[in-house]
């Protein structure tokens, strides 16, 4: 289960598809509202920093710019009310030729930062189980 869980939070790290918030807000509030998912998202961009495995897909990008679109991207899929206006996912990842691998190290960088700000297992897994439907659209695209 870890795994797929891993697997799902990957491609929603470099942004994509506009969707539409979930109409229960439950999970949203369960990581802290916005608040909460920022932190949770400037801790996944930390361990990215640190994680060689990833880490040269960002030496390029707005780092400040990309964290607000997280931010809002999370927001959304946890069914809070945000808007999100980034690019879609297959237009971020383009050409970048991201692997599984890929996908599921970053998916472990967001799970360290959602442990170190106490957010409960089944918590993560709802939130993790929400980006992994977006998989698709960033492995090898």
């Amino acid at each position: 289960m870890r795994s797929l869980c891993i697997a799902a939070f990957s491609l929603v790290l470099l942004v994509g598809c506009a969707q539409q918030p979930a109409k229960d807000d439950s999970l949203y509030r369960e990581l802290g509202e916005k608040p909460g998912i920022t932190r949770i998202v400037e801790g996944m961009l930390l361990n990215v920093a640190r994680d060689e495995r990833i880490v040269h897909f960002f030496t390029k990008v707005d780092i400040a710019g990309l964290r607000d679109k997280l931010v809002d991207k999370f927001c959304v899929i946890a069914g809070g009310p945000c808007v999100y206006s980034g690019d879609t996912l297959e237009e971020s990842h383009k050409g970048q030729k991201l692997t599984p691998s890929h996908f599921n190290a970053l998916v472990e960088d967001l799970q360290v930062a959602m442990d170190s700000e106490g957010v409960p297992t089944p918590t993560q897994n709802r939130l993790l189980a929400r980006l992994a439907a977006l998989r698709g659209q960033i492995i090898a695209q």
